[in-house]
């Protein structure tokens, strides 16, 4: 029986969320080696601006769009249509770099993977939604500028 929209996003957060909580639980949250800490704080940093390009109030957790969502391509989402995934990835990756081991790394390829599948399935739906979300893929990378 394939799962409903509201089961599949509730499974893409639940997995995100269980690999940060494992991450965060199995190692330090900041690393002492100065150039994994600037990343993570990169990461951080990406994450805030995004949320302020967004505004409050204008996104989800899940990948459902909000009825009175709007196309945003100001700030990091000029240039990336999901800074909040990327900024997941560039705050946790350090942390699995600094306190390296093969279940840690196993969790954050399961994240990465999450909000991979999560994504793609996050802008079907918003090209549904979002007029301009169309053109606005044409000029703007998924994930990794000038990569993906």
């Amino acid at each position: 029986m394939p799962l409903s929209n509201f089961s599949k996003s509730l499974l893409f957060v639940i997995v995100q969320f269980a690999c940060l909580g494992l991450i965060a639980l199995t190692g330090p949250l900041f690393p002492s080696n100065a150039v994994l800490l600037v990343l993570e704080l990169l990461g951080i940093g990406l994450g805030i601006w995004a949320i302020l390009a967004m505004r409050i109030g204008n996104f989800n957790i899940t990948p459902d769009p909000l009825n009175h969502s709007q196309l945003v391509t100001s700030g990091p989402y000029r240039m990336i249509r999901h800074p909040m995934y990327l900024a997941i990835l560039l705050t946790t990756l350090p942390l699995i770099i600094y306190s390296f081991d093969i279940f840690r790394l196993a969790i954050w390829l399961v994240l990465l993977i999450d909000l991979i599948f999560k994504l793609v399935y996050e802008e079907n739906l918003l090209s549904e939604k979002l007029v301009g979300y169309d053109r606005y893929i044409e000029r703007s990378f998924r994930l990794f500028p000038y990569i993906y």
